[in-house]
């Protein structure tokens, strides 16, 4: 049998995650019953999602229990097997944990039969992976948005933002990102083929209004947010009558207590609307997204840049790359050849 390093939750953060919350384990792997499988993870997904699951309050998942490894989304082989659905060997993918080998019988797994839809295995976890598909069903069934409007996006540089905005272009709109720093806002006009680009840094919530009416004199359509905060606060004061609002993350929230939202008025204003994104409701429609998404990557319409750490002992600094800004691309754990 195979050993198996986990990384586990021991536990709750306060803030910051801290190398205290966690552990790496070293177990034995079961032994295989009728129907079952053995995943050898290759890759993991970190997404700022997962900091959510780590506290112990309602959420549309349940927490992460203390002792039971982080959750995280994965792609690997099948190394050991007794479900002829799932033969040694084959790619498959799942909402697994931070671990070296996750065992299955089927259901919450997926088996990656065309390993050739897209350029490279990790896209998987990225252009047509949670990641795609957040951004094409966040973005046109409630944004909604029609060629000749105009868009903003918040966290313009990261995982789900870059596509929001190349998505947006594809269907004839014009395109305003939100990130930190100037070599971030070139990459969103030169790389992801933004109109504009707003760098949020030192920038006040009145400088960040201003930002924004200047790239956006036409006022905005559809803001696509995924910071919260000061960013939504100034956001919410450029929308134009029947604007949308879509609620994909506040990552700025995540380690911090809740700031107040203070200009949720211009919703009445402009008889706008905001609304929250939750990509199980679209588990259904996967097999809609998914072929679209790898069409318009195949043909260069999508770049999906990623940024790959390697080592599950790495997995904490590798996780906080997305609270400080430091990874260029969707954040990935590579754990296994």
């Amino acid at each position: 049998m195979p050993t198996n390093r986990r990384f586990l939750l021991i536990r709750r953060p306060h803030g910051t995650p801290v190398p205290e919350d966690f552990q790496l384990e070293t177990s034995e792997t079961p032994a295989l019953e009728e129907g079952q499988f053995l995943l050898r993870n290759h890759y993991v997904s970190l997404d700022p999602a997962m900091r959510g699951w780590m506290d112990d309050r309602p959420s549309y998942l349940p927490p992460i229990s203390l002792g039971d490894p982080v959750r995280a989304s994965t792609i690997g082989r099948i190394a050991e097997s007794r479900n002829p659905d799932f033969p040694v060997g084959a790619w498959a993918s799942g909402l697994n944990g931070i671990e070296e080998y996750s065992l299955g019988q089927g259901g919450g797994f997926t088996r990656l039969v065309d390993e050739t839809a897209v350029p490279k295995i990790t896209n998987y976890l990225s252009s047509i992976g949670a990641i795609g598909l957040t951004a094409y069903f966040a973005l046109l069934e409630v944004g909604q948005p029609k060629a000749g409007e105009t868009v903003l996006v918040s966290g313009a540089a990261g995982a789900v933002g870059s596509l929001v905005g190349q998505i947006a272009k594809l269907k004839g709109c014009r395109t305003i990102g939100i990130a930190g720093g100037a070599e971030k806002c070139a990459r969103l006009i030169s790389d992801y083929g933004y109109d504009a680009a707003i760098d949020y840094r030192g920038k006040s919530g009145d400088d960040l209004a201003q930002a924004i009416r200047e790239a956006a004199p036409n006022g905005v359509d559809v803001h696509f947010e995924n910071v919260g905060g000061e960013i939504l606060d100034a956001a919410l004061l450029a929308l134009n009558p029947r604007g949308r609002v879509v609620l994909c993350g506040l990552i700025s929230q995540y380690n911090t207590a809740p700031k107040p939202t203070y200009n949720v008025w211009q919703l009445i204003v402009q008889g706008a609307r905001m609304e929250g994104f939750i990509l199980t409701h679209y588990v259904h429609r996967f097999g809609e997204a998914v072929p679209q998404l790898a069409e318009w990557v195949r043909a260069g319409k999508l770049r999906m840049d990623e940024h790959i750490d390697e080592g599950i002992e790495n997995a904490l600094p590798a996780f906080l790359r997305l609270f400080e800004g430091t990874n260029q691309g969707k954040m990935i754990l590579k754990i296994a050849e």
